[in-house]
């Protein structure tokens, strides 16, 4: 494996982290303007659109964020409590508590996924580039290309 590095590579990865930073702050100042702190956005996102197959349980939601059980509990009472999201008992276990949005849940979901997908039409394209060529410069090595400090 090749272990070096060159100003291209910097410069490449560099742009890509800028490129998912902006989409992260359009999508934090969204979340912000209908009164959801972003990983509260989050948590919603993530349970609409759970894989097949997927709980929709407090510790998978976790998994999925990538965050403490305690944070999910702690984010899902706090969605609750705005009547964004409901706890409700499984069918065939009745200790399992499964999340669900509420219909209010559903349009405030809604209404920001209509607008990310709207800024990622725009933006998009420049994140795929930053990504691809990031990637394409991985793949390729640094052989060939001018040494960092150059």
């Amino acid at each position: 494996m090749d272990r070096s590095l060159n100003l291209a590579d910097y410069q490449s990865l560099a742009e890509l982290r800028h490129q998912i930073r902006y989409l992260l702050h359009f999508s934090e100042q969204n979340a912000r303007r209908v009164g959801l702190e972003p990983r509260q956005h989050q948590l919603m996102l993530a349970l609409k659109g759970l894989p097949p197959g997927r709980r929709p349980r407090v510790a998978e939601i976790a998994e999925r964020l990538q965050i403490q059980h305690h944070s999910a509990v702690e984010l899902v009472n706090r969605l609750s409590d705005a009547g964004l999201v409901r706890r409700h008992r499984g069918i065939s276990d009745r200790r399992e508590v499964l999340l669900s949005l509420t219909p209010k849940g559903e349009k405030v979901l809604q209404e920001l996924s209509l607008q990310h997908r709207a800024e990622l039409r725009n933006a998009g394209p420049a994140l795929v580039r930053a990504l691809r060529q990031f990637t394409q410069g991985a793949a390729n090595g640094s052989k060939g290309r001018a040494p960092a400090s150059a």
